[in-house]
């Protein structure tokens, strides 16, 4: 089978069985997605939404969070792990947001690289759910299922994965495309040895069950 096929069912699919699949973090501005997102990185999404309750509240604006001692943003992000190096990538890029930006998050690509704490995966998610644009999220379910699948071939690298994708996944689809297999990789096709590829809704073409 095609890759180009293989990536039409997986999406039709995946879309079938996920069809609220939507970003975990909780957030209602763009750039308060903006640093859950960096506190993610090695932490869960549940815990980040707990613990972004207490700081948002304590610095409710990017004005605020620019202005904050650096210390009192790592005694509250510390839960999230890394604490010391996401509360400097925090106050650099509120900083960055306010002086540069204007308080306003940009929905280019590489001016959002272009912030603190901000790679491909976050610049990406920012892209697709918050300005609706075409995206490709590469993040450790995103990797671990395109490879099982055969979607791509042995490659870990997430901008490898992102390059590999963006051939075989229709612009407007990958934003949902990817917040659907964080559901499935959660729910499915687990980090463990052996997923649960008896209730997986794509095993018949999966190249893990054997599949070519």
């Amino acid at each position: 089978m095609r890759k180009k096929e293989l990536a039409a069912i997986m999406i039709d699919r995946l879309k079938k069985e996920y069809p609220d699949a939507a970003c975990s973090l909780d957030y209602n501005e763009a750039w308060k997605l903006l640093v859950s997102v960096r506190l993610a990185a090695q932490c869960t999404d549940a815990r980040v939404n707990v613990v972004v309750v207490d700081l948002f509240e304590k610095f409710p604006s990017i004005e605020a969070l620019a202005d904050a001692p650096v210390e009192e943003i790592e005694a509250i992000v510390k839960p999230c792990g890394l604490g010391h190096s996401k509360a400097k990538d925090i106050s650099a890029c509120m900083k960055m947001l306010r002086d540069k930006f204007h308080c306003q998050i940009p929905d280019d690509f590489d001016a959002l690289l272009s912030l603190p704490g901000v790679g491909r995966k976050s610049a990406n998610l920012i892209m697709g759910d918050v300005f609706g644009k075409p995206a490709i999220v590469t993040d450790t379910h995103c990797i671990r299922i395109v490879n099982r699948m055969g979607l791509v071939d042995q490659i870990k690298e997430p901008k490898k994965v992102e390059m590999a994708l963006w051939k075989l996944i229709p612009p407007e689809e990958g934003s949902d495309f990817c917040h659907r297999l964080v559901w499935h990789g959660r729910a499915v096709c687990t980090a463990r040895t052996k997923p649960n590829c008896e209730i997986c809704c794509c095993n018949d073409v999966c190249k893990k069950c054997g599949v070519s």
